[in-house]
Protein backbone atom coordinates (compact mmCIF):
# COMPACT_ATOMS: atom_id res chain seq x y z
CA UNK A 1 0.00 0.00 0.00
CA UNK A 2 3.05 2.71 0.67
CA UNK A 3 3.90 2.48 -3.29
CA UNK A 4 0.65 3.46 -4.14
CA UNK A 5 -0.08 5.99 -1.35
CA UNK A 6 3.45 7.56 -2.39
CA UNK A 7 2.67 7.56 -6.14
CA UNK A 8 -0.93 9.42 -5.31
CA UNK A 9 1.11 11.63 -2.97
CA UNK A 10 3.35 12.84 -5.72
CA UNK A 11 0.48 12.76 -8.35
CA UNK A 12 1.54 9.99 -10.18
CA UNK A 13 -1.20 8.67 -12.51
CA UNK A 14 -0.96 4.94 -12.21
CA UNK A 15 -3.24 2.27 -14.54
CA UNK A 16 -3.51 -1.85 -14.02
CA UNK A 17 -2.81 -4.15 -16.82
CA UNK A 18 -3.54 -7.52 -16.09
CA UNK A 19 -3.54 -10.39 -18.50
CA UNK A 20 -6.34 -12.60 -17.42
CA UNK A 21 -9.50 -14.79 -17.80
CA UNK A 22 -10.79 -13.51 -14.31
CA UNK A 23 -11.92 -10.23 -14.79
CA UNK A 24 -14.70 -9.95 -12.35
CA UNK A 25 -12.39 -11.53 -9.88
CA UNK A 26 -9.56 -9.54 -10.14
CA UNK A 27 -11.75 -6.13 -9.98
CA UNK A 28 -13.48 -7.89 -6.94
CA UNK A 29 -10.18 -8.20 -5.04
CA UNK A 30 -8.66 -4.70 -6.43
CA UNK A 31 -12.24 -3.19 -4.86
CA UNK A 32 -11.64 -5.46 -2.20
CA UNK A 33 -8.18 -4.53 -1.11
CA UNK A 34 -9.28 -0.73 -1.27
CA UNK A 35 -6.50 -0.34 -4.29
CA UNK A 36 -9.15 0.83 -7.21
CA UNK A 37 -9.36 4.18 -6.72
CA UNK A 38 -5.69 4.56 -7.36
CA UNK A 39 -6.24 3.50 -10.60
CA UNK A 40 -6.84 6.11 -13.71
CA UNK A 41 -7.29 3.20 -16.01
CA UNK A 42 -7.70 -0.78 -15.56
CA UNK A 43 -6.95 -2.86 -18.47
CA UNK A 44 -7.93 -6.34 -17.26
CA UNK A 45 -8.97 -8.80 -19.54
CA UNK A 46 -7.48 -11.75 -21.93
CA UNK A 47 -4.91 -10.71 -24.12
CA UNK A 48 -1.79 -9.00 -24.83
CA UNK A 49 -0.30 -6.43 -22.63
CA UNK A 50 0.52 -4.75 -25.90
CA UNK A 51 -3.03 -4.01 -26.22
CA UNK A 52 -3.28 -3.29 -22.90
CA UNK A 53 -0.94 -0.70 -23.18
CA UNK A 54 -2.51 0.59 -26.73
CA UNK A 55 -5.29 1.43 -24.63
CA UNK A 56 -3.99 3.05 -21.93
CA UNK A 57 -2.30 5.10 -24.30
CA UNK A 58 -5.48 6.06 -26.26
CA UNK A 59 -7.15 6.36 -22.62
CA UNK A 60 -4.64 8.57 -20.83
CA UNK A 61 -2.85 10.61 -23.95
CA UNK A 62 0.54 9.84 -22.58
CA UNK A 63 3.07 8.72 -25.34
CA UNK A 64 4.34 5.12 -25.08
CA UNK A 65 7.64 6.74 -23.72
CA UNK A 66 6.10 8.85 -20.82
CA UNK A 67 5.12 5.37 -19.63
CA UNK A 68 6.91 2.94 -16.75
CA UNK A 69 6.01 -0.30 -16.91
CA UNK A 70 6.64 -2.69 -13.80
CA UNK A 71 6.17 -6.16 -14.24
CA UNK A 72 7.55 -10.19 -12.69
CA UNK A 73 6.71 -11.26 -16.25
CA UNK A 74 10.19 -11.31 -18.43
CA UNK A 75 7.75 -11.40 -21.61
CA UNK A 76 5.95 -8.59 -21.02
CA UNK A 77 9.25 -6.62 -20.05
CA UNK A 78 10.23 -7.45 -24.04
CA UNK A 79 6.85 -6.89 -25.51
CA UNK A 80 6.45 -3.87 -24.14
CA UNK A 81 9.58 -2.53 -24.40
CA UNK A 82 9.66 -2.83 -27.99
CA UNK A 83 7.15 0.13 -27.73
CA UNK A 84 9.10 2.59 -26.12
CA UNK A 85 7.74 1.95 -22.53
CA UNK A 86 10.51 2.21 -19.56
CA UNK A 87 10.24 -1.43 -18.42
CA UNK A 88 11.48 -2.35 -15.10
CA UNK A 89 11.22 -6.66 -13.81
CA UNK A 90 9.78 -7.17 -10.62
CA UNK A 91 11.46 -10.60 -9.94
CA UNK A 92 10.97 -10.50 -6.20
CA UNK A 93 7.15 -8.33 -5.46
CA UNK A 94 7.43 -4.84 -6.07
CA UNK A 95 8.55 -2.57 -3.11
CA UNK A 96 8.99 1.43 -2.59
CA UNK A 97 12.68 0.99 -2.91
CA UNK A 98 11.82 -0.74 -6.29
CA UNK A 99 9.54 2.02 -7.49
CA UNK A 100 11.62 4.75 -5.98
CA UNK A 101 14.90 3.16 -8.33
CA UNK A 102 12.40 2.75 -11.43
CA UNK A 103 11.88 6.47 -11.02
CA UNK A 104 14.93 7.31 -10.72
CA UNK A 105 16.18 5.31 -13.83
CA UNK A 106 13.68 6.71 -15.75
CA UNK A 107 13.87 10.48 -15.02
CA UNK A 108 17.96 10.11 -15.96
CA UNK A 109 16.62 8.66 -19.14
CA UNK A 110 14.51 11.49 -20.01
CA UNK A 111 17.26 14.10 -19.08
CA UNK A 112 19.75 12.58 -21.51
CA UNK A 113 17.01 12.63 -24.28
CA UNK A 114 16.51 16.44 -23.70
Amino acid sequence: MEVLQTLKRDNIQIAAASRTGEVTGANQLLDLFKVDAYFCQKEIYPGSKVTHFARIKQGTGFQYSEMIFFDDEHRNIVDVGKLGVHCIHVANGMTLKLLMDGLEKYARSQNTQS
